[in-house]
């Protein structure tokens, strides 16, 4: 059964690989086997993914992308094309806050805030995955395209507007998306975590920020980086070859208990 978690051969391309869930995932897919192509705006985090990629004894190349712009989404793939020959995996991770934070009024987000993190948290998935599965059709062998979202986009959040409409989108267009490409054997699901560290240092500033509330969670701890690995892994191999148009809650039960993403928690003691 394990021999179905492989990836060997296959390549898969990762936006927002540079740092956090995407570097993580991106090395958990190296370590099944793939080789990578490692996408982001910061050249120095990515060459440093795609050099951990290769420690791994796989493949891998880093390519600088906006992935606002459909151009350079189109170009991403084509380097891709281009390195491996094909594309077996698209993993769009790319991802960005409310640029006026969480806190932000509704009045207060102007058309520019908007406009971007809609771009960066929803346009990229759609702009990769156009181009990704066009590569996909043409080579005629199928392929995965995995979506990150989050649980914001699942219920209300009193700020962060744009972000939790843009993380709603990216369900939808999984689940769209997956209904559309099956014809051509291409599988989409999408990964919702909840309260996620994406760093040591980010864990830290994560626990200032929400103090003892993570002890409301079922779990009573915040997600560590490396958790979404072994679920990507699982979506893009042979091992999911029977699931599609789903979303996968990995939030350690925030949402089951009524609690993450938005973070209100009753002033209750547990037992």
């Amino acid at each position: 059964m394990l021999e179905r978690l492989r990836l060997d051969g296959r390549v898969a391309v990762v936006t927002g690989a540079g740092r956090g869930l995407g570097q993580q995932m991106a090395l958990a897919l190296a370590e099944a086997g793939a080789d990578l192509v490692c996408a982001a705006r910061t050249r120095e985090q990515i060459e440093a993914t795609a050099e951990a990629v290769r420690a791994l004894g796989r493949r891998a190349i880093a390519v600088p992308t906006d992935v606002r712009r459909s151009e350079q989404c189109d170009a991403l793939i084509r380097a891709c094309l281009d390195e491996f020959g094909r594309i077996d995996v698209m993993l769009s991770n790319a991802g960005i806050g409310d640029a006026r934070g969480q806190q932000a009024e509704l009045w207060d987000v102007t058309d520019e805030d908007w406009r971007d993190t809609v771009d960066v948290n929803l346009s990229s998935a759609f702009y990769c995955a156009r181009a990704a599965s066009k590569a996909m059709i043409e080579r005629g062998q199928g392929g995965v395209i995995v979506n990150v979202a989050s649980g914001t986009g699942l219920r209300g959040n009193p700020t962060g507007f744009a972000y939790g409409a843009a993380k709603a989108g990216v369900v939808a267009l999984t689940k769209s998306l997956a209904v559309m490409l099956q014809r051509y054997s291409i599988r989409c699901n999408c990964i919702i975590p909840g309260f996620v560290a994406q760093a040591p240092a980010a864990n830290q500033e994560i626990a200032a920020v929400f103090g003892a509330r993570a002890r409301y969670f079922p779990v009573q701890r915040i997600g560590e980086a490396w958790e979404l690995g072994p679920l990507a892994v699982y979506l893009a191999s042979d091992a999911s070859s029977y699931v599609t148009g789903q979303g996968f809650i990995i939030d350690g039960g925030g949402l089951a208990g009524g609690v993450a993403p938005v973070g209100f928690a009753p002033e209750v003691e547990l037992t």
